[in-house]
This record gives structure tokens, sequence and C-alpha cells, in this order.
């Protein structure tokens, strides 16, 4: 497994390979709550921009608007036999923002931003 604290080139070839992750948030009460997203890697800005049909009406908006503190998973099986999983995970400090161009056609312009901090791979060499 390796640590970074930016997204490298390996990763990011990774990443415009899929389009689900999970997004970890944890709510006011200090509940934690896990969701399948839709993302988009934005290379210039080194950050990971997640969209949805009514994002900011979700829990998960509203749970990093009290607490940045995220954690986001991709991970896919690039072989079953033998048995190869794949994955990134990126902790980091997430906003809420508005934006001109939603990420994919069908999402709202309302996004959460993760800023990574520490990346963690595996299987991705």
């Amino acid at each position: 497994m390796a640590t970074l604290d930016h997204i490298d080139d390996t990763i990011a070839a990774y990443l415009r390979t899929q389009r689900l992750g999970r997004l970890a948030t944890v709510d006011s009460h200090g509940a934690p709550q896990n969701n399948p997203v839709g993302f988009s890697y934005d290379p210039e800005l080194g950050v990971i921009d997640i969209g949805g049909r009514r994002m900011a009406q979700s829990r998960k908006f509203r749970n990093v608007q009290g607490n940045p503190q995220v954690a986001f998973v991709v991970d896919d099986l690039a072989s079953t036999d033998p048995w190869r999983p794949r994955m990134v995970e990126i902790r980091g400090r997430a906003e809420t923002l508005h934006v001109e161009e939603p990420p994919h056609p069908g999402m709202t312009h309302d996004i959460i931003r993760v800023h990574p901090e520490r990346i963690f791979t595996f299987g991705l060499d």
C-alpha cells in the first residue's frame, strides 16, 4: 500500500477510468454516513468534485457544511482470477460549492469538492 499527499499520474489515470466512488462524512452527532457518489477529478486544481441530482438537499452536503473532514474511496476488481483488487482512499477536507458547470449532465450546480490531504492506494501498479 502506498501513501501520498497528492494525486499523482498513476492515481489520476485510475480515477479517469471510474465513475462511482463512496464518500464518508460525519453528521453533527458524530455518526458516520457513507454514500455512493458520482465524481470527477480536476487535474488543474488537484481536487475531486462530487455531484448529484439534488446535492444541496442531501445529508452528505449538510454534513460537510458542519464537518469538512471526509474520506472518499474508489475501488474495483482488475481481475477475479487471479484476484486483483485496486483502490484509492482519499482523506481530506471538503467544501460545498455552487459551480457554473455541473460535473456531469443531469447533476445540479451544487457540488462537494474534496481537497486531498492523505491518499492511500493499493493494486494500481
